[in-house]
């Protein structure tokens, strides 16, 4: 009787067992990409700090990932992607503060130099200048005690800027070979010449530039960069963008475009914080908006690229 009792509750397990077994596993949906014209996840601090490397020296301000908004606050958790910025002629680095304060808040270290700022610049010291902050960073990331120690991947480490400073910005990607990857708004040909140091550049480069900048043209600028530049490159031309419309402010000498300011800086954080996210962060779920039919179709902007 035990036995007849017996047969139907093995027969049960081993029917789950079999469903068990055989049921389909349903993979996890892959996450969806960033949004990386909205604000990252991290606080957005910054110091102002004197850098001494490589001989130089100059003031600067850095944004950076904080535990808390605001200057000086500590770093956030963890290694950080490093950049040096270019500001523009006669540009304080605070008009940029709107953008590198966005890629604060997506978990960039961005050392700005406040060097070179006068009527005569010289584009090749600034450039040297933009390889002394990587520099620096790397010292402060091994130094214990200092505000950026261990915070900084050091194997991550790009150059950006804007105009005068993009041009820079080049020049110092040629000469560094840390440099992994560069971003530029309305680079402006510098001397000894960008489009020459473009030319020379291994590594990603994207080139910004606004359609009615009547400063740096994009045709007799960011275009001739982008053709000298080998694979991998690209060249995003805001429709209706402006060359001051990369910075927070009017400023003396200015121009103007058909788009708003406030609109050309949405468009600009979106492309500049998703190529940098995806070439020195390692987020390949950016690669549509980076490279993909997302960055050909993105409306406003016409894109052009060597992936």
């Amino acid at each position: 009787m035990f036995r007849r009792l017996l047969r139907p509750v093995l027969a049960l397990l081993l029917s789950s067992s079999a469903f068990l077994v055989t049921a389909p596993v349903t993979a996890a949906a892959p996450a969806a990409a960033a949004d990386p014209s909205q604000a990252g996840p991290h606080a957005v601090a910054h110091t102002d700090v004197t850098v001494t490397a490589s001989g130089r020296s100059f003031s600067a301000r850095v944004w950076y990932p904080g535990t808390t908004s605001g200057a000086d606050a500590p770093v956030a958790a963890g290694a950080h992607p490093g950049l040096a910025f270019g500001h523009g002629f006669l540009q304080d680095v605070s008009q940029y503060a709107s953008l590198l304060g966005h890629y604060a808040s997506w978990g960039f270290v961005t050392v700005a130099p406040k060097s070179q700022g006068g009527l005569l610049p010289s584009h090749s010291s600034f450039a040297d200048d933009l390889n002394a902050a990587l520099t620096w960073l790397t010292v402060q990331n091994g130094t214990s005690g200092s505000r950026f120690a261990g915070a900084v991947d050091t194997a991550r480490l790009g150059v950006a800027g804007h105009s005068m400073g993009g041009g820079a910005a080049l020049l110092a990607a040629s000469r560094n070979t840390a440099v992994r990857s560069v971003s530029t708004t309305a680079a402006a040909e510098t001397s000894p010449s960008a489009v020459t140091a473009s030319a020379a550049l291994a590594v990603p480069a994207q080139y910004v530039g606004g359609s009615s900048d009547s400063i740096a043209p994009v045709a007799a600028n960011q275009q001739k960069m982008y053709d000298a530049k080998p694979a991998p490159a690209q060249l995003r031309v805001i429709t209706g963008g402006f060359h001051c419309g990369f910075v927070d402010a009017w400023a003396l000498g200015c121009d103007s475009g058909s788009l708003t300011r406030a609109a050309q800086q949405q468009l600009t954080k979106g492309v500049t914080a998703a190529y940098l996210l995806y070439t020195l962060g390692g987020d390949t779920s950016l690669y549509d908006q980076v490279w993909g039919t997302a960055a050909q179709n993105l409306a406003g902007v016409v894109y052009t690229a060597k992936p």
